[in-house]
This record gives structure tokens, sequence and C-alpha cells, in this order.
């Protein structure tokens, strides 16, 4: 057991996803994706820049099954993480984006395609160079209420590791640190979602409260890929 950890740069709850029942992690961070194996935990810790949540947790996930894109598109599981663009925000970031269409691969109007559903190619290509999903049933998600974490982490004084990584890119630390990780989160004993993403509040839609938690669709809404924020630039998170 090994533990990935990296910043979160930006949380709009699209990577990871937390919702309807499983955390995945099915876009971006491809080096992640390739290399973490059943039982390793992903941790996400808070921007400083951004957001000023350095060594906050974000989240925490431990990997239970990994799936290629084609059988994480069709798998009746995960077919609420498709993502519906006039639904509540949790349906406008679902991150079940990607198949295959004969030889190319197919990118369903979301959080990383171009306005009017045009395929965003830095990201088709980012993103797929690493076609494994990551799924998670045993995960917390703060968001917005990210608690501190821990002394006991920063520094660990078994091996002298830091749970936070420094900057870009992403750290991998040793089975001891994973495994006082997870006693600890076994301890606090909050699971789940805790709270919402940070960027569900700078949304444009945020000051209708009703559409931010529910599935159903509103009608009359207009469809939430013309409201881009940052969706919009071609740099994948």
């Amino acid at each position: 057991m090994k533990l990935f950890s990296y910043i979160v740069a930006r949380d709009y709850g699209f990577a990871p996803n937390p919702f309807h029942g499983y955390c995945t992690l099915a876009t971006c961070k491809p080096k992640i994706r390739t290399a973490a194996a059943i039982a390793d935990w992903i941790v996400g810790t808070g921007a400083k820049t951004k957001y000023g949540l350095s060594g906050r947790l974000i989240y925490a996930m431990k990997v239970a099954e990994t799936l290629p894109y084609d059988a994480y598109w069709s798998d009746p599981r995960f077919l609420a993480k498709r993502p519906v663009l006039n639904g509540s925000l949790k349906l406008v970031y679902g991150d079940n984006i990607y198949h295959r269409s004969g030889r190319r691969w197919a990118q369903a109007n979301s959080h990383h395609s171009l306005e009017h559903g045009r395929r965003n190619l830095r990201n088709v290509a980012r993103d797929t160079s690493a076609d494994r999903v990551l799924i998670a049933t045993k995960f917390v998600y703060w968001g917005r209420a990210a608690p501190k974490i821990p002394k006991l982490f920063r520094p660990y004084r078994r091996t002298g590791e830091d749970i936070c990584c420094p900057g870009q890119g992403h750290r991998v630390l040793s089975h001891d640190l994973a495994a006082a990780f997870e006693e600890w989160l076994d301890r606090e004993d909050q699971w789940g979602i805790r709270n919402l993403p940070l960027e569900f509040d700078r949304h444009e839609r945020a000051a209708n409260r009703s559409t931010i938690g529910s599935n159903a669709p509103t009608r009359g809404q207009m469809p939430a890929a013309r409201v881009r924020l940052a969706s919009s630039s071609p740099r994948a998170r």
C-alpha cells in the first residue's frame, strides 16, 4: 500500500468526482491513474495561491477498483456520472466523459470540452494517455470545509515524509505513512461527502441553491457549458 499526494489546483467536484456513492478519478493526473494500485491511497490537498488552503485535506480515497474508459462509460453503476449540462451542479461536473468511437476517443460535452460540445483535443490527449479510472467506496471528500492535516504527518516522524506535495506533480509516499494515515481516518470516522466543492460557490448558478445538490434538471436553465469559468481553458487539471 502506497499513498499518492498532490495539490488540487481547482476543485469542481470533477477530478475527483465524489458523487453518486463513489469517489472517482477519471480525468487529469494521468501518472497517478497509471501507477496507483488497488488499496493505494490518493490524497488531494489544498492550493495555497487559489484557495488559501495549503496544508488542508480536500479529499482522500482508497482505490478499490480500476476500469478502462469504455467499461466505465457503459457500467450501469456510473451512468449517473455522465455529465448533464442543464442539471444540478453535481451532474454538470460528471466525469464519465470518454469512450471510443471507432478509432478515436469520443468526449462528452463536459467540463473538459470546448463550447458547443466540441472536443478539447489537449484535454483528450492528456486524459486518455492513461486509459484507467480509479474508483473508491472508502473515501472522504471535504471540499470547501477542508480540515488542517495533523502535524503527525508533516512530517511523519517514522519516515521523515511530509504528506503534502510541495508543488506541481505528485509524490509517492511509503506504506508506513499510508497505514498511519488510514488509521487516523478510521479514528476520525468522517467518511463520504462532508461538504461541497470549492468552485460551486463561484458558479453563476450558485445563487439558486436548489440546483447544487438536486439530481433533477431544472427546466429553462441555460446549459452550464455556456458558463465555462476556467473549464474553457485548454489546460487540463
